[in-house]
């Protein structure tokens, strides 16, 4: 069963009939620029390597993530952070006042703030006790106005993949677009939903260089999706919204796949080593499967353990409040040395 997803029938009408912006360097796109003397954009003349505006399309770093992901450029939008990228779905494809989105907690918690922020209703549909979609308590929340459901796999804060059975149900049943952020897909052992981008026009995958490629500190997120999905997001996107300092550095790390692999491999390693160290902390009650660069444990007294850990001069996350994360702490993996004194103050702990 394939389902009914026209594009059309999900962008917003003021979208639709929005002119973007345009520009000064949008002009000159097809043109050789080596040469020619800009008098256009009443920029500083004086070079000193950022005096002139960033590529507002970044068509260099979209060439080289094109083939390293076996993707046309024009099926991916580069965005100041994940963030960004998410906000602009929000904003080309949800009505303020009307529209509605599913997310399901536990998860990231910015798609409920974006929601409220574009004042879009956020229904709630939460995971199972194994943290899987329910998928029919999801589709018996789906009604008209439902644009988006996101899927966060590997999952914040739970660490764990959503089946793939679950994933393509959805994609096959739901008219309306499936957001899959795979900030941690780096980290697992399954395929990103990339692949499956010519199957599914209703699909669209965030990633970022924040987490593997270790940039946190130059905001860049990524969307991959139809070409038609991103065209509507460049018609809304600020023109310069990724500046030349964060496309230079995220080129200069982008060209070190050899270093990112080696890094990758160490942190799974760590996590691995950290997972078996777990099993012997008397207070840790259950230690929950992850694919990400994190662990999340239930222990005894979350509150207790935080601040012990805080005194010890160690910061985790206490994701206790969090929907079925009662008592839950969440682990970053760090380098071998960190590890080691998260570790140490674990066993003193336990002792």
């Amino acid at each position: 069963m394939r389902n009914n997803f026209n594009i059309n029938n999900l962008v917003r009408e003021n979208v639709k009939q929005l002119k973007p912006y345009s520009s000064a360097r949008d002009e000159f796109e097809d043109f050789d620029t080596a040469d020619m003397i800009f008098l256009d954009a009443n920029e500083n003349p004086f070079e000193n390597g950022v005096n002139r505006y960033p590529d507002p399309q970044q068509m260099s770093v979209k060439g080289i993530l094109a083939k390293q992901k076996n993707v046309k450029t024009n099926q991916i939008l580069l965005g100041n952070g994940s963030d960004e990228v998410l906000d602009l779905l929000f904003r080309a494809f949800c009505e303020p006042k009307t529209d509605n989105v599913i997310t399901l907690p536990p998860t990231y918690g910015m798609y409920g703030v974006l929601a409220n922020i574009n004042a879009v209703e956020n229904k709630e549909v939460l995971l199972s006790s194994d943290f899987q979609p329910q998928i029919e308590k999801i589709m018996e929340a789906v009604n008209e106005n439902t644009k988006i459901i996101f899927l966060c796999s590997p999952n914040n804060p739970t660490g764990n993949s959503f089946s793939d059975e679950s994933v393509a149900y959805l994609l096959k049943n739901f008219n309306g677009l499936v957001v899959i952020d795979e900030a941690y897909i780096d980290f697992s052992k399954k395929e990103s939903w990339i692949n499956e981008l010519d199957e599914y026009p209703n699909l669209a995958i965030t990633q970022t260089l924040s987490k593997a490629y270790g940039l946190a500190g130059i905001r860049l997120g990524i969307c991959y999706a139809s070409a038609e999905v991103i065209s509507v997001l460049n018609k809304i996107k600020p023109p310069y919204n990724v500046n030349e300092l964060t496309q230079k550095r995220a080129l200069d790390r982008l060209d070190n796949s050899e270093k990112i692999k080696f890094e990758i491999e160490s942190i799974i390693a760590q996590r691995e080593d950290l997972l078996k160290v777990l099993l012997n902390v008397n207070f840790a009650k259950k230690i929950y499967p992850t694919e990400a660069n994190f662990i999340l444990i239930k222990v005894d007294d979350a509150n207790k353990r935080y601040d012990e850990l805080i005194a010890k001069g160690i910061v985790i996350r206490n994701r206790t409040t969090q929907p079925l994360c009662n008592n839950c702490l969440r682990l970053t993996i760090g380098t071998e040395i960190e590890n080691k004194k998260l570790i140490a103050a674990l066993q003193s702990l336990s002792a």
